[in-house]
């Protein structure tokens, strides 16, 4: 390592900026086309698991099963409908108002193959929010349920309309297709094309878009993928199996889903959260990670409702949010020792990672979100004068990093790239 840079920090004295001190992931050149969808299925395919004994999908409430297999004839077939029943292309943007199900994946697949703008949104919304975020995205075509379609505008201003996913012409269209195949020859994805425009509140006013690329998706998954355990490796782990109790809407569930994937793991889909519904889910799918927050972790540690279930397959949890007391944390280990709590920083605005902890040893670090993220880097940045600081001192974050946003309006996206760095 340059002798510049501090071990401890990762702070360059020479540049003023901290530099990750993970091992730096490759990323595939970005003028090769790809898209997120497409990168995220060709590792799934080279996953050594059969894929039609792969679990990809579990829903809570039914206890229905997608295998890897079913999932991607599901993706090709939908692709496929869409493409040639409502012509769409990465020249649409599609608003998306779903409640969590296992059919949300496989739509999020199909449109981002296409290329379409996916932007998802928050089912429980007003009216009101929803026409500005409609403004925001300017969508030619509208994915709702029967209950959720009677907040979007009429379908007259939708050049595409409004397709109801409990409809049987939806389900119709996920197994079957009037072409048959996915037409390629019509799908070209650059990585820098715009993937989605997930909502975030941002620090003042109203809810803002904020325009993630298929590159900044592309470089989160690679990762992830970088530290899967290798075929070759000694007794390595078995897959892992994530709860999902956050909204597919959410950035963290919509990577979650691009990751499951990639990675070949299983992701258990909650529609909705309820304390013992979770327990008995760890305990009936073997569930080894789950995502959190600080009164979660306090709901674990406390709750006698706890003991009724086995929750011995888990080893992982993912904490974020709002920082994690140490004495919440140490009660939670007493309880569950053989449980890792991992803490990590994020906004929509990153692709919703930035730093996060890894490993035992910084699990410990109780109240840290561990060191930058993987080919990220950042400032410490004086807002009065300007000044990058050293470590020790407050000022405004910076990021830079191939996860960070896109920042340039939706309409100049074709037109124009704005530089990858991240004032917050």
């Amino acid at each position: 390592m340059d002798t510049s840079i501090d071990p401890r920090s990762g702070f360059c004295s020479k540049t003023k900026t901290y530099k990750s001190l993970r091992p730096p992931v490759p990323l595939l050149p970005e003028t090769l086309p790809l898209s997120a969808a497409a990168h995220s299925l060709l590792l799934l395919r080279s996953n050594p698991s059969p894929l039609e004994t792969t679990t990809i999908l579990i829903d809570v409430d039914t206890g229905n099963r997608l295998s890897a297999a079913q999932f991607l004839r599901h993706v090709e077939s939908l692709a496929a409908s869409l493409q040639s029943n409502l012509n769409l292309s990465k020249e649409d943007a599609a608003f998306i108002l779903l409640p969590p199900s296992i059919e949300v994946p496989i739509l999020y697949f199909s449109l981002l193959s296409l290329g379409v703008v996916i932007s998802p949104a928050n089912p429980i919304n007003t009216k009101s929010e929803i026409s500005h975020q409609i403004q925001l995205c300017n969508p030619s075509v509208a994915f709702a349920t029967t209950m959720t379609a009677g907040k979007l505008p009429s379908s007259d201003s939708l050049r595409r309309g409004i397709v109801l996913l409990d409809s049987p012409a939806f389900q119709s269209m996920m197994t079957t297709s009037s072409t048959g195949r996915l037409d390629l020859t019509r799908v070209r994805v650059s990585q820098s094309d715009p993937a989605a425009i997930l909502y975030s509140s941002g620090t003042t006013g109203r809810v803002k878009g904020a325009i993630l690329t298929h590159r900044n998706l592309i470089a989160l998954i690679a990762g992830y993928y970088d530290r899967k355990p290798k075929p070759e490796e000694e007794n390595p782990p078995p897959p892992e199996v994530s709860l999902m109790n956050l909204p597919l809407f959410h950035v963290f569930g919509f990577f979650m889903c691009l990751r499951a994937v990639a990675l070949g793991e299983t992701v258990v889909l909650m529609k909705r959260f309820d304390f013992e519904v979770m327990l008995k889910a760890i305990e009936t799918y073997k569930v080894t990670y789950m995502p959190v927050s600080p009164p979660l972790v306090v709901a674990m540690a406390k709750s006698d409702l706890v003991a009724k279930y086995d929750l011995s397959s888990l080893r992982l949890l993912g904490c974020g949010g709002a920082p994690l007391g140490k004495e919440v944390a140490e009660r939670f280990v007493a309880r569950f020792p053989n449980v890792e709590i991992v803490q990590g920083y994020g906004l929509t605005e990153t692709t919703g990672t930035a730093a996060r902890s890894m490993g035992p040893d910084e699990a410990k670090q109780y109240g840290s979100v561990g060191h930058l993220a993987e080919n990220v880097e950042a400032k410490i940045v004086d807002p009065k004068t300007g000044e990058a600081m050293p470590p020790g001192h407050q000022g405004e974050l910076w990021l830079r990093g191939p996860i960070i946003m896109r920042v340039v309006p939706f309409a100049a996206c074709n037109t124009a790239l704005a530089t990858s760095t991240l004032r917050l």
